[in-house]
């Protein structure tokens, strides 16, 4: 009974951690259609989270010897993983203001794709192009960016509608005007950017762990940074007091869902998930994020289904899922060639993505 409550609860906690990230894109969707300003609303999310996570360098920092010196160098390198950060987060609200919520999960499941040819760039990743596990991942990653260009610019007839009125376009979003179709092709450029932006942070991540292994630390470091960068930011664009002001409005309640129920908590829940099963049974719920902004979309925006996003979204999650099965197979084949010791060492090589949380629930 035990045993079997122990392999419950990691799946219980993925589906909420999912849940979390999508509902999270629906509510900042529903904020920004009712006029809510994005910058100042991004800003205000940083600030909060960077408050929720103070506590953590000054409690790991009062325990003797489990927090390692932060050197400058470990500090401008924080900064620059902050600045990629800033621009994944900057992409992913501009981009589901110009599309949706499901488009922004479906390109989520870029990220292992990216992510895998940035490591046989920076040569992180050796690929042996006869064993069956590599294969599967060039497949995958292949098969996963040509579902990302179905979903982007075929749009197709309509499969589902719902009967609540569609949301707000975006409007002033560009110094010109673009037609419907363009703006769709333009969120999906932008979530495309967001997920290589991500992956090229996670890839920087493993670098800045292995000097300064306090995950705790830099994920308030790097919270602390993006309220600068977004407040700087904010102060050029949002030059108006209304755009400032806080009211007991849809502003007030995503901002506040953002940095508590999507980054403290699901990021919190998502570290727990990850020691508790690995990171291959996290990455595997990836994809219900589509089913469960498919269903919030419909539910609360009035969004309506096309064939090309039902399409390009199956395409998708088929790569990712290839790919992953290609990334299992080869951490078998390393425990079982190495043994216990080996096991360990895979284990541990597996940093956890410090800005997915915050950036999936652009």
């Amino acid at each position: 009974m035990e045993t079997r409550e122990r392999g419950s609860l990691p799946f219980v906690g993925m589906i909420a951690v999912v849940l979390a990230q999508a509902s999270n894109m629906v509510v900042m969707k529903i904020a920004m259609s009712a006029g809510i300003n994005k910058y100042t609303m991004v800003f205000y999310c940083n600030a909060l989270s960077s408050l929720v996570l103070l506590p953590c360098p000054l409690i790991i920092s009062r325990r003797s010897g489990s927090c390692p010196p932060l050197t400058l160098s470990v500090l401008c390198k924080i900064f620059l993983l902050a600045l990629a950060g800033f621009a994944a987060q900057m992409c992913g609200y501009v981009g589901i203001d110009y599309s949706s919520p499901v488009l922004g999960t479906a390109m989520m499941n870029l990220i292992p794709a990216f992510t895998f040819i940035l490591a046989i760039i920076l040569r992180m990743e050796k690929v042996n192009w006869k064993s069956s596990s590599s294969q599967a991942k060039l497949v995958g990653t292949i098969t996963s960016i040509l579902g990302a260009f179905v979903v982007t610019f075929y749009k197709g007839p309509l499969v589902l509608r719902s009967p609540l009125p569609p949301s707000t376009r975006p409007r002033h979003l560009l110094p010109f005007l673009l037609p419907p179709q363009s703006n769709w092709i333009l969120g999906g450029f932008l979530l495309a950017a967001q997920a290589f932006l991500l992956s090229s942070s996670y890839t920087f991540q493993a670098f800045i762990l292995k000097e300064y292994p306090a995950v705790l630390n830099i994920m308030f470091y790097v919270m602390f940074f993006l309220t600068i960068l977004s407040g700087l930011l904010s102060l050029i664009t949002a030059r108006e007091q209304q755009s400032w002001i806080l009211k007991a409005d849809v502003g007030l309640i995503a901002i506040l869902y953002s940095a508590v129920v999507a980054t403290a908590f699901g990021s919190s829940l998502g570290v727990w998930c990850v020691k508790r099963a690995g990171p291959v049974y996290v990455s595997m719920f990836k994809p219900l994020g589509i089913v469960f902004a498919v269903g919030l979309g419909f539910l609360f925006l009035g969004e309506m289904l096309h064939l090309g996003s039902l399409i390009g979204a199956i395409v998708i999650v088929m790569g990712f899922y290839t790919a992953m099965w290609g990334k299992s197979k080869e951490e078998e084949k390393a425990n079982e060639g190495s043994g216990v010791g080996g096991s360990l060492a895979s284990s541990s090589g597996h940093k956890i993505p410090l800005l997915q949380n915050q950036a999936s629930s652009a």
